[in-house]
């Protein structure tokens, strides 16, 4: 069984951290943005993917030693200078300091996210394909980026009519380095997707979603078993997932082995008008 230490904190923290990085990296190779779009600092990283984005965040502050008041200065100045808020994720394992500085700099908190992660074995790269199962998973190609795009998030949106800016954030982090895409279909007919990016034997799980209409029908399962898998055969030893508390995700991630290690904090601090 996994112990919740700094150790394992790190090895989390920094896989999605460094994927943040990427997916910085791909959004302004996509729009042709010149700016700095990641800030290494305090044993993390801060990345901006556009405003009101779901990249512009920073991970794994504070899990190598202290968080300092130049660090905290260092990245409101970058979303500053980006005319963003600052969000900042944040790992209950990280040093005080960082919730002292966020506290005493006007951050409030905003989510909370459950980090699930389950070990994987030579065994767990035959999880898939199954062929008893009615879902097929497959890798769409390049050139399938923004249909991909669009049935996970009208998986998320089903809805609401969802912001056009967001279609150009999804296809940017089709083509992020690292990073693997994974497209369930029910009868040949696009059913949901989902994503999983991979840093030093760490596969962390993420941007899956299923549109209405196939829902309770083994997308979900279908899609967390192809990336168990082929997290396997990359030759990963721990499967990561982060899950709104109690959610039916969260009920999907632990039926297949997937536990709690800790919850996340998000913080925001949002610059005056």
């Amino acid at each position: 069984m996994l112990f919740a230490d700094p150790a394992l904190a790190r090895r989390l923290e920094t896989t999605d951290a460094l994927a943040g990085v990427e997916f910085a990296r791909s959004w302004a190779r996509f729009n042709s943005f010149t700016g700095e779009v990641f800030l290494p600092v305090a044993g993390g990283h801060a990345g901006f993917g556009g405003i009101d984005s779901p990249l512009t965040q920073a991970f794994g502050l504070g899990l190598e030693g202290p968080v300092t008041e130049s660090d905290m200065s260092a990245i409101e100045d970058f979303y500053r200078g980006h005319n963003s808020p600052v969000n900042i994720e944040t790992c209950p394992l990280a040093d005080p300091s960082l919730f002292k500085l966020l506290n005493e700099r006007g951050y409030r908190p905003i989510e909370y996210s459950n980090v699930l992660v389950r070990e994987l074995t030579g065994d767990d790269s035959r999880a898939w394909p199954d062929t008893r199962n009615k879902v097929r998973v497959r890798r769409p190609a390049k050139d399938e980026a923004e249909s991909y795009s669009l049935v996970v998030m009208k998986s998320f949106f089903e809805s609401t009519e969802f912001p056009p800016e967001f279609l150009n954030i999804f296809k940017s982090c089709f083509f992020a380095a690292g990073t693997f895409f994974f497209l369930a279909e029910v009868d040949g007919v696009p059913a949901g997707g989902g994503m999983m990016s991979i840093h030093r034997g760490v596969a962390s799980f993420g941007g899956a979603g299923t549109l209405p209409e196939f829902r309770n029908r083994g997308v979900q399962t279908a899609l967390l078993l192809a990336r168990i898998a082929l997290a396997a055969e990359s030759g990963c030893e721990l499967a990561m997932v982060a899950t709104n508390p109690g959610s039916g995700s969260q009920r999907n991630v632990e039926r297949l082995g997937f536990r709690v290690v800790y919850t996340r904090t998000k913080f925001l601090r949002d610059w005056p008008q």
